[in-house]
């Protein structure tokens, strides 16, 4: 038998045309996915990419594999239920900051909490891109938009440190325009058995312009983790094991620490949702004869 053609970056792409803003970071995002995507060696019918709304919701468009673009936040309840109906699929859903964290937060929290099978690519440019620059829920405070014109009280969510709260077994972070930093989570999402959740910082050039420039713009201010290592001078040592470890590093910040961190902030095995799942059913259909049972005039009990 005939082995099967190997994937390359272009069998990933569609037939659609990309429509974002012009030098929006989500086409950098798509290009790296895009190039990653022949690494699995899964074939494109196995490999399924889920959104909401918003801006990056139209990234299942131009995958060349299966898709849903669903509902408003339910991206990570949509994709539980594939993932657990279909344990052969890998299963991808990309969101955005006000897409899983406002009207989603309940949904991201519980996929996350769960440890279903899925990878979670959470695009955070700080703003409401789609719907014309609104605040959101990781906007700074102070923020002057449309919806906050005297500056937005609210303080910022963190992806990373709510993940980490909701008890995610796989948490990084990642930026749009560096390719290899991004692909090197990729790579280490893929591979990881259960819920994974990946927060990339991606820039709006159209409402919320150089919002990263301190690493977008100096390659030289990119620090990133590694395990084992103090991570710059902070005095903290990296533990990807150490929930206490990743959720300090994730409480730093450029504005206060002239340090961001890059990379994988935590990756420990715990059995994933569906695992759990699919181990119940088989232990729900046992090996007796329901037929035989049922015909037998005995009485049931249940034990």
């Amino acid at each position: 038998m005939a082995a099967e053609p190997k994937l390359t970056l272009k069998d990933f792409k569609s037939d659609q045309e990309v429509r974002w803003c012009p030098g929006c970071g989500d086409y950098a995002i798509l290009a790296a996915v895009q190039a990653f995507m022949p690494e699995l060696g899964i074939p494109r019918e196995n490999i399924v990419f889920i959104s909401g709304i918003g801006c990056a919701a139209r990234f299942p468009y131009y995958m060349q594999t299966y898709g849903m673009h669903s509902i408003h936040g339910r991206a990570p309840a949509i994709a539980t239920g594939l993932a657990v109906s279909r344990p052969d699929l890998s299963v991808w859903v990309v969101t955005g900051d006000g897409d899983a964290l406002s009207i989603g937060g309940n949904h991201l929290i519980h996929a996350l909490r769960r440890n279903v099978n899925v990878k979670i690519l959470m695009f955070n440019n700080r703003i409401y891109g789609l719907t014309k620059g609104q605040y959101s829920p990781t906007s700074g405070q102070g923020k002057v938009t449309g919806s906050t014109p005297m500056g937005s009280v609210d303080y910022p969510f963190n992806p990373l440190a709510l993940a980490l709260g909701a008890g995610a077994t796989f948490v990084a972070r990642a930026l749009d325009i560096d390719k290899p930093g991004l692909t090197g989570v990729l790579r280490r999402a893929a591979a990881h058995e259960g819920a994974a959740f990946v927060e990339v910082f991606q820039n709006c050039n159209i409402y919320n312009d150089g919002e990263f420039e301190y690493i977008r713009e100096n390659k030289e201010a990119r620090t990133y983790l590694e395990h084992g290592v103090e991570f710059g001078s902070t005095g903290i040592t990296h533990d990807e094991s150490d929930f206490a470890t990743a959720f300090a590093l994730a409480q730093l910040t450029w504005e206060k620490d002239a340090a961001i961190p890059l990379g994988v902030f935590r990756d420990v095995e715990r059995e994933s949702y569906d695992e759990l799942v699919q181990a119940q059913l088989a232990n729900a259909k046992g090996d007796g004869d329901l037929q035989a049972l049922v015909s037998s005039g005995d009485t049931w009990t249940i034990s």
